[in-house]
């Protein structure tokens, strides 16, 4: 097929699932692609960059086992050996001991409190005299499943603390969603995993770049483009024009002024919100409204770096109490199993918060005392030297489902999803709560739907949609 006969493809956002679909599509090479960025670097929130010479993410992040074959495959073949496998070792604070992450059996019969253990052998003894409630919640649903000890000790002031909401607020979807080990039976079977003929070892590892995380976007990137996908970094999506039912071009900022890009098919990994936002002529009356209903928790990221080449021998440290700020605390250079450079350590401190809150609109010197504050009264003070506080900000971490935002949703998606050649997905574009893993499984799912003669099968992709609706993100 000749080059101007190609559907011209325009992806909008270089995160995980803009990327992985802008490579399938190019190793494919039956479409011409343009890959739109807003940043100047790729990877989205699942990016990295460097601070004093450690490479470090936007948060903990990790490459699941569960990754499809297909994509683990390129991803090997595009990281070689730069792919590591490595042991998880983190640990949770929870009533004031440390629990390892992923659970084990022994160190759990060691370490739980007594009286949260009883509690919890309690609740489950009980569970079949559990009635239902009249209206499911997340609070209803894990407390119905897990009982009281778990979720008044650890669910409940974990959720708070991760998306602002009260348990009893938060869609039961959530749970379904978000919280792996939401039942007795699937709880049990995270701690047994590891025992030698009960179940496999994968819940014990993970694959990591050597060069940080977003050293899988990197790759894909540069692959990208050198099998031709033209890539606008720095370039703003100011509008995504359309007519009589069907996608036309899509309208950018860049430094050097405003263009309009001429699309067959837009691809979009951006916040379903704001894509809602940039349909020109404007979404129905409706449409706005429902995306004016629903909202993303943000996250303020704290880096500090300490003098001192190890911080403690774990990856990642959880914090579900709500008096410690910091949600989770990870240390980049263990991730990788990095020992250089020796004498200097960075470590990656999470205050969820949402955008132009109090917390957002801190400095950095006050957001880095407040980190250390917190530490040392969780009982993991910092006594390294911190030669320097580095702060990013992220708008959209995490979706917010409040009880209804189904609803909302499904108005905001029913009407896209009606327009021809324009698609939304990727954890943003479908509201999601989603691992790296699952990005690019919805990624390369759209490469497949995108047939030889250009038009798109829209049934196959509403059954690719029924599967991702059974994503449960891997903690």
């Amino acid at each position: 097929m000749s080059t101007a006969a190609r559907p011209h493809v325009v992806i909008l956002g270089a995160g995980p699932a803009g990327l992985g679909a802008a490579y399938r599509l190019a190793k494919r090479g039956d479409a011409r692609v343009t890959l739109v960025e807003q940043r100047s670097e790729p990877g989205g929130n699942a990016g990295s960059f460097e601070i004093d010479g450690i490479p470090v993410d936007y948060g903990s992040h990790r490459l699941h086992p569960e990754c499809a074959p297909e994509v683990l495959s390129d991803l090997r073949e595009l990281l070689g050996d730069d792919l590591l496998v490595v042991r998880r070792h983190g640990r949770i604070r929870l009533k004031g001991r440390w629990i390892h992450f992923p659970l084990r059996p022994l160190d759990l019969i060691r370490h739980l409190p007594p009286g949260f253990a009883a509690g919890v052998a309690r609740d489950m003894a009980l569970k079949p005299f559990r009635g239902k409630a009249a209206q499911e919640t997340f609070a209803s649903v894990m407390e119905q499943n897990l009982g009281r000890t778990l979720c008044r000790d650890f669910y409940f002031p974990y959720a708070r603390k991760l998306w602002g909401l009260a348990p009893e607020a938060i869609s039961p979807v959530q749970a379904q969603k978000r919280v792996s080990a939401n039942s007795a039976a699937k709880l049990a079977r995270r701690v047994l995993a590891p025992v030698p003929g009960l179940g496999s070892h994968s819940s014990r590892l993970f694959l990591y770049p050597r060069g940080g995380y977003g050293q899988i976007s990197s790759r894909l990137l540069e692959e990208s483009q050198r099998m031709g996908v033209t890539t606008l970094m720095n370039t703003r999506v100011t509008g995504v024009e359309h007519a009589s039912g069907r996608v036309a071009a899509v309208r950018v900022e860049t430094r050097d002024g405003s263009r309009r890009i001429r699309a067959d098919h837009v691809w979009s990994t951006v916040p379903v919100t704001l894509l809602a936002r940039l349909l020109a002529p404007d979404a129905p009356a409706e449409v706005l409204a429902a995306a004016g209903e629903m909202s993303f928790q943000g996250m303020a990221l704290i880096y500090l770096t300490l003098e001192t080449s190890r911080f403690t021998e774990h990856d990642a440290h959880y914090f579900p109490d709500e008096a410690t700020t910091v949600s989770r605390l990870s240390e980049p250079k263990n991730y990788a199993r990095r020992g250089e450079p020796a004498g200097r350590t960075v470590l990656c401190a999470e205050v969820p918060c949402a955008a132009e809150s109090e917390t957002w609109r801190m400095n950095d010197e006050t957001l880095g005392e407040m980190v250390l504050e917190s530490l040392a009264s969780a009982g993991l003070p910092v006594r390294a030297k911190v030669a320097a506080i580095t702060v990013r900000r992220i708008p959209h971490a995490y979706p917010v489902y409040r009880l209804g935002f189904e609803r909302h949703f499904d108005t905001i998606d029913r009407w896209l999803g009606n327009m021809d050649g324009l698609l939304t997905f990727g954890r943003q574009g479908l509201f999601a709560h989603d691992n790296t893993h699952h990005a690019l499984d919805m990624a390369y799912s759209a490469a497949r739907c995108l047939r030889a003669d250009g038009s798109f099968d829209r049934g196959l992709w509403n059954r690719y949609r029924v599967r991702f609706s059974e994503h449960v993100v891997v903690d």
